[in-house]
């Protein structure tokens, strides 16, 4: 088991101008820090540090991630409500944007005295939070591969976060509504229709179970933050020169995309992979799945076996001690 432990940072100054005293929590899994490669695993929107809980089959002994023989760091966003209550009056979300996560993580990450991460992992708005944080410390990470991610908020994104911050901001019931409908885009039609077709009366209560289940572990300021930094984030400022960003980063990028994806849709990862693919060490993986955006959840035998190639090819074993410390 691991503990739940905090970087504090005095007088963070965010990319819009607020300075602030913020703290970020982590946990270390795995081999103790130092002794062996570390994987970064970067959480989805409602996700938290404690990847162990919500990512089982990859993360644990013996598993793709084996916590024999590799450090896993994880972090949490901060403002994701995980450690602390969030405090409307000292965190407000419009002062952030995706890329003070980078920061803050990249700051963290230099207080631990880490100075490589040989890979780094994450899923959806994670997977964009590596795209960050190669931009933000082009020589820190060795390996990325986000997975159902983008490095961009697109019209499409853009317009999906609208109509989440509208039903946050004006239903009675928001986090439970809000959840309902972010449901629907996480999954596809087809997955839908499939999952519930022999009995239809139950995508109403599949969709209130997932609605109270949000509304029982998250909070209105976290979702309204996490929504937010989703909504407007491209780590090329506008430029659209993502070849620039992953050339100087020399890191190797790993792209895993799901084919039926309806929020990070797969054709805008085939268009980064065909930008890039000359410029750095690369791959393009393509999961395929009925179940849409979630399908990095539940298809963890074709995730599994994509993992293990990349694990294979980009982490080099570097045991310091023989001392299997697990935290």
């Amino acid at each position: 088991m691991s503990q739940l432990k905090k970087v504090r940072i005095p007088d963070f100054k965010t990319v819009s101008g607020k300075i602030q005293d913020i703290s970020v929590s982590y946990q270390i899994f795995g081999r103790e820090l130092h002794t062996a490669p570390i994987i970064l695993i970067t959480h989805a929107l409602t996700g938290n540090s404690n990847v162990t809980s919500w990512w089982p089959q990859l993360v644990g002994l013996g598993k793709v991630i084996d916590l024999d023989r590799y450090t896993v760091l994880t972090f949490d966003i901060p403002g994701n409500g995980y450690s602390e209550e969030v405090d409307e009056l000292i965190f407000n979300y419009q002062d952030w944007n995706l890329k003070d996560v980078g920061y803050a993580f990249a700051k963290a990450i230099n207080t631990l005295n880490i100075s490589t991460i040989d890979l780094a992992l994450g899923g959806s708005i994670g997977g964009a939070v590596l795209w960050e944080l190669i931009t933000i410390a082009p020589s820190l990470i060795k390996s990325i591969v986000p997975i159902a991610a983008d490095w961009k908020s697109t019209l499409w994104l853009q317009a999906c976060c609208h109509v989440q911050q509208t039903i946050l901001e004006n239903s009675d019931k928001p986090i439970e509504t809000a959840r309902q409908h972010a449901m629907t885009l996480y999954r596809s039609p087809a997955g839908i229709n499939q999952k519930f077709e022999k009995d239809a009366g139950t995508v109403q209560a599949w969709l209130n179970y997932h609605g109270l289940a949000l509304q029982e572990r998250f909070t209105l300021p976290a979702y309204r933050h996490l929504n937010h930094l989703l909504s407007q984030f491209d780590v090329t400022n506008g430029s659209n020169d993502i070849e620039s960003i992953a050339i100087k980063s020399k890191a190797s990028i790993d792209i895993i995309c799901i084919n039926s994806d309806g929020f990070f849709l797969a054709e805008e990862d085939i268009a980064t992979y065909e930008r890039i693919k000359n410029k750095v060490p690369s791959s393009l993986n393509i999961i395929q799945s009925v179940h849409g955006h979630d399908a990095f959840l539940i298809e963890h035998d074709q995730l599994i076996n994509i993992l293990k190639r990349i694990v294979k090819k980009r982490v080099k074993l570097h045991l310091v001690s023989e001392t299997k410390a697990l935290a």
